[in-house]
């Protein structure tokens, strides 16, 4: 088995910039700027909860 296929710590922060590069894509207005604001907070608390 190949550790890098299951790095984690690599692994979530990948998922992370992932989400933020998604969101960017997404215009933003009065009614879903507080929902990107909470999809990148809980996809960036993914990588903070593994540590």
């Amino acid at each position: 088995m190949n550790k890098n296929n299951y790095d984690l710590e690599e692994r979530t922060a990948k998922f992370g910039e992932s989400v933020i590069r998604f969101v960017k894509q997404i215009p933003q207005d009065a009614i879903n700027r507080r929902t990107i604001s909470q999809i990148v907070a809980s996809a960036g608390s993914v990588g903070a909860n593994y540590c």
